[in-house]
């Protein structure tokens, strides 16, 4: 009994600073990180076809829109205790269709910058990305 004792003392200590390690030092990683996301319509004149849009995560529906030109779609995120927040868009316009990664936790965590700011933006040639809306780089196409 006595030797059962020994092995757990260091072993509950090394779990209390643990503890002690993510709620002073670490609260971010307990409760999760924010992040903001917004993803443009940066067509240019589609005044008469919107960019159609439907985000979702395993946990939660953030419903569809109607972009027209210039407008967004923006939503706050907390990041969960695992590392799996994702976040998933399809996009529609004419008859184009892509579904992408809007905000996937071990991809952008570091990308969207200090700001914790993910940007999409959509155009006719495909999909850009930035973490300060003045630096665009194209991730992909639409097809």
């Amino acid at each position: 009994m006595k030797i059962s004792i020994r092995l757990m003392l260091p072993f509950s200590f090394a779990v209390a600073l643990l503890v002690v390690y993510m709620l002073i030092l670490q609260p971010d990683q307990l409760h999760g990180r924010e992040y903001d996301v917004r993803v443009v319509n940066g067509f240019t004149n589609n005044d008469s076809l919107p960019l159609v849009i439907w985000c979702a995560s395993k946990d939660s529906d953030l419903g569809g829109r109607a972009l027209q030109e210039h407008d967004d779609f923006s939503w706050r995120l907390r990041t969960n205790l695992w590392g799996t927040t994702h976040f998933l868009c399809t996009m529609k316009w004419d008859q184009k269709r892509k579904s992408f990664d809007a905000f996937k936790v071990p991809r952008d965590i570091y990308r969207c910058g200090p700001l914790r700011k993910c940007s999409w933006l959509v155009r006719q040639d495909g999909f850009y990305f930035s973490n300060d809306e003045v630096n665009w780089k194209r991730e992909f196409s639409w097809y």
